[in-house]
């Protein structure tokens, strides 16, 4: 797969109170404000450690604002990891990190285990992502699937379907359900083979909350995903599984899908107003149905002792920084909103 520009997958060692997720004590040591129109703040010489882990979405992102912060400090030591936004999230209250990736906000019970474990920390809203349904470019038989399609053929009550088909009687089922879009029934009698992210992952949580969460509880149900597919934490092999199997179906971000087009099939989904396609500019008006937030999460307190972090920040933040985002082929936050998470850190 194409990564943007020099990133690899191992690298060397609302408003501003929207943004503001979780900020308990305040932490943080005086730094440079990011500053609007510039190409970064201006920095002294600096030499230290910076460990980084959590969401595969956001660490395309992460990796490049790393590598061209260590350009301007050479004696900066630094790895990012991307196991998943719930994994990174366990490190991370565990004070095993400096900085948490994620491509959701943190859940009450992380939360408190940070809190439990004396973890101070300030969730910034740095990116938005596009949740996109994938498969085989050799599926001509689909081309858009509706949130209630999605819920047919991988919520909690499809286990055990093991052809597209098999959703067709639950799809029936679920047509009286309003606000999640038309169904596209009768689907193809074909193999169907199911590659995606893991429970580890926020693009897994994002797609359950998106197609899984209001219907499940509606019925009854669990609120998770069918459990048998094949799951990773990496994209890369979400991306195989779906392009190696004829009939298959997958979901990861944009970006991952974006790059990964002459291998997978970008579906269009109906979220009730009808079939739109994954695109930079249908994700970033909200349009398409399965737009989510992406963000960092920062220790506070290892930022008050450790000024490694609050310049690493404070270079995230700033034009030359956040540019990661579209480079690494995500989609911008809007001047407003960038406005507030630099007014959030700098307020910290």
């Amino acid at each position: 797969m194409k990564y943007p520009r020099r990133y690899s997958l191992a690298l060397p060692i609302a408003v501003a109170a929207a943004l503001l997720l979780a900020a308990c004590s305040n932490g943080g040591s005086p730094s440079a404000a990011p500053s609007e129109g510039s190409a970064g703040p201006s920095m002294a010489p600096l030499s230290g450690t910076l460990v980084i882990s959590g969401s595969s979405t956001v660490q395309p992102i992460t990796s490049i604002v790393a590598e061209d912060f260590q350009a301007l400090h050479p004696d900066i030591e630094y790895s990012v990891d991307g196991p998943g936004t719930g994994d990174g999230f366990a490190l991370f209250c565990k004070g095993e990190t400096d900085i948490s990736d994620a491509s959701r906000p943190i859940k009450d019970a992380e939360a408190k285990i940070c809190s439990d474990a004396g973890i101070h920390y300030l969730g910034l809203k740095v990116g938005i992502d596009g949740i996109s349904v994938i498969t085989s470019t050799q599926n001509s038989a689909v081309t858009c699937l509706s949130l209630l399609d999605l819920y047919a053929l991988l919520g909690p009550e499809s286990q055990g379907f093991a052809r597209w088909s098999d959703a067709n009687a639950l799809a029936g089922e679920l047509a009286s359900e309003t606000g999640y879009g038309a169904l596209h029934t009768p689907y193809p009698d074909a193999q169907l083979s199911v590659t995606a992210p893991g429970e580890e992952s926020g693009t897994y949580d994002s797609f359950v909350e998106f197609v899984v969460s209001k219907l499940a509880k509606a019925r009854g149900k669990d609120m998770a995903t069918r459990p048998d597919y094949t799951a990773s934490g990496n994209d890369n092999v979400i991306i195989d599984g779906v392009s190696g199997a004829a009939a298959s179906l997958g979901w990861v971000g944009f970006s991952y899908a974006d790059q990964s087009r002459a291998k997978v099939r970008l579906l269009e989904v109906d979220g009730d107003k009808g079939c739109v396609a994954p695109t930079a500019e249908t994700i970033a008006s909200g349009e398409y149905p399965m737009s989510r937030p992406l963000f960092i999460y920062v220790n506070l307190d290892r930022a008050a002792t450790n000024p490694v972090i609050p310049a690493f920040v404070d270079y995230y933040l700033s034009d030359a920084g956040i540019a990661a985002v579209t480079e690494a082929d995500y989609i911008a936050i809007g001047a407003d909103e960038l406005a507030a998470t630099r007014s959030a850190w700098t307020g910290r």
